[in-house]
C-alpha cells in the first residue's frame, strides 16, 4: 500500500499521482479499516477512536492540513478524491468526530495562533479528542449574537458562565468552542470571543434533552464559574463574531458532504444524517416494493440526491445550499421510507433484515428524526436569509442599529 508519513514528509515531489491515490483510498478500506476495528463494538466510542486513529496513521485525516499538524497539505483535487472513494464506506462512528474535524479543527487551523495549533489539531484529528459547539442559548438561538453567557478575564484565566443549549455530544466532548460575551458594552456582534473550553471539570454541568425519537441527541449545558486559560482564544478578544461565522460555514459544508459518506451496511442512530440510498433500496426489496413505480421513482430521486450532495461539496458551492439540500433530501428518504410501511410507519417495530446491526425501530427512528435536520446548524429559513443578503445582495430585515451597545438592549 502506497503510505504517505505525515510526520516527516513536505515536498510536493512526495505526493502520489491521483491514481495512486485513488488506489492508496481503496486499499486503506478495504485491508486496513477492517483489521483497525475489529476488536470494537458498533455505536461505541472506541470504534470512533480506532477508525479515526488509522485514518490519521496512514496520511488521510487531515489532507488539507499543513504536514506539521499531521496533515498532507494537497490540493482539493485530492479531497475530492478522497469523498468520491470513501463514499458509502465511512463507518457512522465518524459522526462522533464531525464537530472537531468538520468545525473546530478547521477554525483553529485558519484562525488560530500557533500555540493552539500546536496543542490541538493533531489530537483532533487523530479522534484522541471529541469536541463540541457551544453556540446557542435559550434567548439566542437564530440570533445567535445576543448570547449573554459571559467570561471575565481573572488573571491567567477566563471565568465563564451561563447556559447553552441544543450541544450534540457534550456528554462525551474534552473540548468545546464556546462563545461568550467579554463585554456588554459593545455592540452586539462585538464584544463577543471565542474560547476554547475544558469540557471535564466542576464548573460544566451537562444534561441531555431527550427527542421523540426516544433518544437523548442534545444537551444543555450549565456553566458554573467554568474555568479557560487565558491564551485558548480564537481569534482576537471582542472579535469573536468573525471566527463564530468562519465555523458555521464549515458547520455547513460539514451537514452537507457527512451526509453521503456513511458506511451503507451500518444502519447507526448517530447524528443526522439521510438514510443512505443503498439502505432504502435493500429495504424496498425486503418489503416487496421493488417494482411499485412510485417506490422507483423515489429512489431514482434520491440516487440523485445523493450524487448532487457530492457535487455540490466538490464544487465548493455556497454552504448554505449543501445545508438545505441535506434538508430536502433527509425528509425525501424518510417519506420514501415511511411509505413502505404505511399507516405503522411511526410505530414501526419489525425485524426486516436478521441482520445483527439492524435495530428493530431503525426506520422509525429515521423517520422521526429527520425532523430535525432544517434546525441543526441553523433553520431553512436563516439559510435562506443568508444566501438573499450575503449571495443576492437583498437588504436585511430591519432592527436596532448595529452600533447599539448590547447592555442598551437589555433594557
Amino acid at each position: 500500500m502506497l503510505r504517505f508519513d505525515a510526520m516527516t514528509s513536505d515536498s510536493a515531489s512526495d505526493l502520489p499521482t491521483l491514481a495512486a491515490f485513488r488506489n492508496e483510498v481503496r486499499t486503506f478500506f478495504n485491508e486496513t479499516l477492517p483489521d483497525a476495528v475489529a476488536s470494537t463494538s458498533e455505536g461505541t466510542v472506541e470504534r470512533g477512536r480506532a477508525w479515526r486513529a488509522a485514518l490519521f496513521d496512514h496520511g488521510l485525516a487531515g489532507l488539507d492540513y499543513p504536514t506539521e499538524f499531521g496533515g498532507r497539505g494537497v490540493s482539493a483535487d485530492y479531497v475530492n478524491a478522497f469523498r468520491e472513494e470513501s463514499r458509502s464506506l465511512v463507518p457512522r462512528e465518524d459522526m462522533m468526530f464531525g464537530i472537531a474535524v468538520g468545525m473546530a479543527m478547521p477554525t483553529i487551523r485558519d484562525l488560530g495562533d500557533s500555540h493552539l495549533k500546536e496543542r490541538f489539531l493533531r489530537p483532533g484529528l487523530r479522534g484522541d479528542e471529541i469536541w463540541c459547539q457551544l453556540y446557542s442559548e435559550p434567548g439566542a438561538g437564530s440570533d445567535l449574537a445576543s448570547l449573554r453567557t459571559s467570561a471575565v478575564r481573572d488573571g491567567d484565566q477566563w471565568i465563564v458562565s451561563g447556559q447553552k443549549v441544543w450541544t450534540s455530544g457534550a456528554e462525551r466532548s474534552d473540548f468545546a468552542i464556546l462563545l461568550a460575551r467579554t463585554d456588554s458594552s459593545l455592540p452586539k456582534h462585538r464584544g463577543i470571543t471565542m474560547l476554547i473550553l475544558p469540557m471535564k471539570q466542576d464548573g460544566v454541568e451537562v444534561r441531555p434533552l431527550v427527542q421523540m425519537t426516544g433518544k437523548a441527541g442534545f444537551n444543555e449545558v450549565f456553566l458554573d464559574e467554568a474555568i479557560v486559560p487565558a491564551e485558548w482564544v480564537i481569534g482576537e478578544i471582542n472579535n469573536g463574531w468573525r471566527p463564530a461565522v468562519a465555523l458555521l460555514g464549515h458547520e455547513r459544508v460539514q451537514t452537507g458532504t457527512a451526509s453521503i459518506g456513511g458506511a451503507a451496511d451500518q444502519y447507526s442512530k448517530e447524528g443526522r444524517a439521510p438514510i443512505p440510498f443503498s439502505q432504502l433500496r435493500q429495504l424496498a426489496e425486503r418489503t416487496a416494493n421493488v417494482d411499485s413505480p412510485l417506490t422507483r421513482q423515489d429512489l431514482a430521486r434520491l440516487h440523485s440526491g445523493e450524487r448532487i450532495m457530492g457535487w455540490l461539496g466538490a464544487a465548493n458551492a455556497h454552504p448554505s445550499i449543501g445545508k438545505l439540500w441535506r434538508t430536502r433530501q433527509g425528509r425525501l428518504a424518510a417519506e420514501c421510507a415511511g411509505a413502505m410501511a404505511l399507516a405503522g410507519s411511526a410505530a414501526w417495530a419489525n425485524d426486516l433484515s436478521k441482520q445483527a446491526n439492524l435495530d428493530a425501530d431503525f426506520f422509525a427512528f429515521q423517520i422521526l428524526n429527520c425532523r430535525g435536520m432544517s434546525l441543526g446548524g441553523g433553520t431553512d429559513e436563516i439559510q435562506r436569509n443568508i444566501l438573499g443578503e450575503r449571495v443576492l445582495g437583498l437588504p436585511a430585515e430591519p432592527g436596532p442599529s448595529r452600533d447599539t451597545p448590547f447592555h442598551d438592549l437589555l433594557i
